[in-house]
């Protein structure tokens, strides 16, 4: 047909390289898992949870390597990152930024050291790491970021003040890099709503909590692995953010 575009295949995700941060608990571990599964070589970040890192190594064997880095340090992070999995596996074909921290201060409790934590570990450390991947990029190869956001980045409210400014400079940072590094580095974000209970929320208050949402029931993982595999294999997509928030967004 005249004037169509030509047809392109998916994303072939084997024999793939990952970096996944934050992927040793909870929902970076289901990325790590899924990945692997999709036949991903991934180095995995974590910075405390070193049994848990250690058990994935376990449990995927040469699939995957664990490193540890401090995100309160992102630079020297970043680059301790990439030299690992250039070593490891040889250049990076998709990155995960989904390490970030979720404390709740009122705003006469934010001081200067919950500032900086939020976004040395949520802000500055993706940034870093997708500077330090395009660096490494080789040219002609199809690369991806995917940023894990929050629903909160565009529909800000009164709880957890600091966490949702580095959300949102997420997503914006999301559509800056989509437009630096096109057209061979795809850059989208996935905003999660009520996946998982944060820390010290039971699961009863969790689920009535997520009843709020415009489906009133909480997600899964699986959800969000689902919307990682479709923005993984989509050719035409980038500079998106994809919410899986079951419409609390809202």
């Amino acid at each position: 047909m005249t004037g169509s575009r030509e047809w392109k295949p998916m994303m072939p995700l084997q024999h793939k390289v990952a970096i996944v941060t934050g992927g040793a608990v909870r929902l970076g571990r289901a990325i790590v898992d899924r990945l692997v599964q999709r036949g991903f070589r991934v180095l995995l970040h974590f910075d405390h949870s070193e049994t848990q890192a250690e058990q994935a190594v376990q449990d995927h064997g040469e699939a995957v390597c664990a490193v540890q880095a401090n995100f309160c340090e992102p630079l020297q992070a970043a680059n301790r990152l990439f030299d690992r999995a250039r070593e490891e596996f040889g250049a990076v074909d998709v990155l995960i930024n989904n390490a970030a921290i979720f404390e709740d201060q009122p705003l006469d409790g934010v001081d200067e050291s919950a500032w900086d934590r939020h976004f040395s570990i949520n802000l500055k450390a993706p940034f870093f790491l997708s500077q330090a991947f395009s660096r490494q990029h080789v040219a002609g190869h199809v690369a991806q970021i995917v940023n894990i956001a929050d629903w909160r980045g565009t529909k800000p409210g009164t709880d957890h003040l600091v966490y949702t400014l580095t959300k949102s400079a997420l997503i914006t940072m999301t559509q800056n890099l989509a437009q630096v590094l096109a057209p061979e580095i795809r850059v989208n974000a996935i905003a999660p709503g009520a996946i998982l209970p944060p820390p010290g929320v039971d699961q009863r208050a969790f689920q009535q909590q997520a009843a709020t949402d415009l489906l009133q029931a909480p997600g899964s993982p699986e959800d969000v692995l689902q919307a990682l595999d479709f923005l993984l294999q989509s050719h035409y997509i980038t500079g998106d953010t994809l919410y899986v928030a079951g419409g609390h967004q809202l």
